[in-house]
């Protein structure tokens, strides 16, 4: 029998903290950066819950839809939204909020689904800008952190005619350029911080791909201003390529891939796996 893929998306708010009394103030910034405080802030989470199995050749389903809203409901919903979760949530009274904390508490959640389904991935989006992941094929939790750069670019190759350009690029290879509001992701993964839970500085993060990307690329022309695509097509897959060449090895943590947003219709991935 073939296994489908169901995912079941579900959304709660929560308030929370980054501050652990124990510890001083100077110390609690050096733990959380900018993110430190005494006081709660909020986000609108959306959860996605990823599982698999075979279909029921009586029902043609993998699992009835309500019964895992059943388990979300008491397991997620239910203990978490309108709640403040360093005070509210027994399990986390010692242990930091984080992206990457919840999503492992989630995981030892719902190990066990309903029906014959079993649970393969997690994404937790924090804010549009934020989300985690976790897949049960190699127990790793990532961080994935979006950036956006506005750019112009021609698709065009010299050694052609206008005509083969033309057949070859379309309206993409009109002489004057066109532009993009792109979106960058960029997803991190590495050694969990034994107090935060934390992968990844995000604000290291944040600063690195503002220097080597975003300040480069931004209202820029991708054919003559941005050094690394000289001579180039610049392609959104060769974009992509020159992005995570570019990140890899100069981002705290692991690079394990960068998804480039041309359009809403066209999404271009490099993965560290597939290279």
């Amino acid at each position: 029998m073939a296994n489908v893929r169901l995912t079941r998306r579900v959304g709660f708010s929560s308030g929370h903290r980054y501050w652990l009394e124990a510890e001083s103030e100077a110390r609690n910034a050096e733990l959380f950066g900018r993110w430190a405080s005494r006081f709660n802030h909020g986000h609108n989470y959306f959860l996605e819950v990823t599982a698999i199995g075979p279909v029921d050749e009586s029902t043609g389903m993998v699992v009835n839809i309500k019964d895992i809203d059943a388990v979300l409901q008491e397991l997620v919903v239910e203990r978490f939204d309108q709640k403040s979760i360093n005070d509210e949530v027994p399990e986390f009274a010692g242990l930091v909020p984080s992206t990457e904390n919840l999503l492992r508490f989630f995981v030892a959640q719902l190990s066990e689904l309903p029906g014959e389904v079993e649970l393969i991935e997690l994404k937790l989006e924090e804010t549009p800008t934020l989300h985690g992941n976790w897949k049960k094929d190699n127990d790793k939790v990532t961080i994935t952190r979006s950036y956006e750069f506005a750019a112009s670019h021609r698709l065009y190759i010299p050694e052609m005619s206008e005509e083969r350009n033309l057949e070859l690029y379309g309206k993409c290879c009109n002489e004057h350029g066109h532009g993009h509001n792109y979106i960058l992701e960029v997803e991190v993964s590495g050694e969990p911080d034994s107090i935060t839970g934390f992968v990844t500085d995000l604000t290291q993060l944040d600063e690195a791909v503002e220097e080597l990307v975003v300040d480069r690329y931004d209202h820029k022309n991708l054919n003559i201003q941005v050094e690394e695509l000289a001579g180039k097509v610049p392609t959104s897959e060769v974009v992509a390529l020159a992005i995570f060449s570019k990140l890899d090895g100069s981002i705290p943590g692991v690079l394990e891939s960068v998804r480039l947003h041309e359009t809403a219709r066209n999404i271009f991935e490099v993965k560290r796996n597939d290279l």
